[in-house]
């Protein structure tokens, strides 16, 4: 492979998938690149489930020492279930899922250790006209030719690019969980064990799926039922409380597998009954359920100079189009490939791919928007709807998706 990088440095502030993919795309052109983590510990202990879009199978299928079939599991069929259990409506989907850990560890063994660094939280940066200064909060300085910001929804990086631009609360926070296959009835297995199933009812869903169960099972019997349960909560004090954990600490974004308060875990179980019994089972057999609050986010600057800022660091998507990793990974694809056309301009290369980023951004948005209000609120989106289907840049295949086998 070509490197017209060779030697140059590159940071890269978020150790997450976005930041992984973009990381090793980055060293496939030559760049040095050393990954910044704020966490000081390695991420592998989320084990949420993640649809597999072709944007983030590409490494995959391209580049890496493991295979699509390596890291995911597969599904044949959308389906929608009933109060009772019937089936709505049902079609030929092909799907592929994989968890949030098993494509982590994935992808970290693919770049390697040695350059990822843990516990540095970039606190701001400055730049002249050949490097960029990256400031830490321990006091440590770093500087390179490039830099790209994948930290997250609470990014350093936008927020020095856009200025306090905070998430806006869709109104709805998502339940999250797993539950081994083994452990749910044969009548839940059968439903869900070779679907996308949805269940909807007044203003709320829940989107379901299996996922590889550890370690890293990927055989029907052995993974995990995952579930998002979409749920209205009220702007204010009450999805304030909801978000301040057992320990007492308050989060933004999210609680974490087993900090949730009780009183809430239970008040949710409770409300289950109004889902199909299938996903009433899964949420009440879910031994450690957490919650996200969801928001949209978005970037009017995705560039400044060298940086660049990708991922949910730039536009925090709500779920329902299961594209938020697959909008990463789309950021680093093309930004390499604007590096690689650019002879070597890292602000020519930035300054050219900035334009089409920002307009799918804002369009990814705007459509789980739509998606979010017609389910949450309006209770408009119909069993089979192929306008409601996944996909980065819109219904992807009127619902059909070759999965990888």
């Amino acid at each position: 492979m070509h490197k017209p990088y060779e030697g140059v440095r590159a940071l890269v502030i978020g150790g997450s998938i976005g930041g992984l993919t973009a990381g090793l795309l980055l060293q496939d052109l030559g760049f040095a690149v050393t990954i910044f983590e704020r966490s000081s510990s390695e991420l592998d202990g989320r084990g949420g489930g993640i649809v597999l879009q072709p944007e983030m199978l590409r490494w995959f299928r391209e580049r890496s020492h493991l295979t699509p079939a390596d890291v995911s599991t597969a599904t044949e069929w959308l389906r929608y279930l009933g109060p009772g259990n019937e089936i709505l409506h049902e079609e030929p989907a092909d799907w592929s899922y994989s968890s949030w850990s098993t494509l982590y560890g994935a992808l970290l063994f693919d770049f390697s250790r040695t350059n990822y660094v843990l516990g540095e939280s970039a606190v701001d940066f400055v730049q002249d006209s050949d490097e960029v200064e990256i400031r830490f909060a321990s006091g440590r300085t770093e500087r390179a030719e490039l830099v790209v910001f994948a930290d997250g929804i609470s990014s350093v990086g936008r927020e020095r690019l856009n200025g306090d631009v905070p998430a806006t609360y869709a109104g709805y926070i998502g339940w999250r969980g797993t539950v081994p296959e083994s452990q749910v009835s044969r009548d839940t297995f059968g439903l869900l064990s070779n679907a996308l199933t949805y269940s909807f009812a007044t203003n709320t869903h829940i989107c379901m799926y299996p996922i590889p169960g550890p370690p890293e099972r990927l055989s029907a019997g052995g993974r995990l039922l995952n579930y998002v349960w979409y749920r209205n909560v009220q702007e204010g004090p009450e999805v304030d409380e909801m978000f301040i954990n057992k320990l007492g600490a308050r989060s933004g974004a999210s609680v974490p597998p087993g900090l949730v308060q009780d009183r809430y875990v239970q008040e949710m179980q409770d409300a289950a009954d109004v889902l199909a019994p299938a996903a009433t089972e899964l949420i009440r057999r879910t031994a450690q359920p957490y919650i996200q609050r969801i928001v949209d986010v978005r970037s009017q600057r995705m560039v400044d100079g060298r940086v660049a800022v990708i991922g949910d660091a730039a536009f925090a998507a709500r779920p329902h189009a299961a594209a938020g990793t697959a909008k990463a990974a789309a950021d680093g694809w093309a930004l390499a490939e604007a590096l690689g056309r650019s002879a070597g301009d890292i602000e020519a290369a930035l300054s050219a791919w900035e334009p089409a980023q920002l307009r799918t951004g804002n369009a990814l948005v705007d459509r789980v928007g739509r998606m979010g209000e017609r389910a949450q609120y309006l209770n408009t989106w119909a069993p089979g709807d192929p306008a409601m289907r996944f996909g980065l840049h819109g219904p992807r295949g009127g619902g059909v998706h070759t999965a990888p086998r």
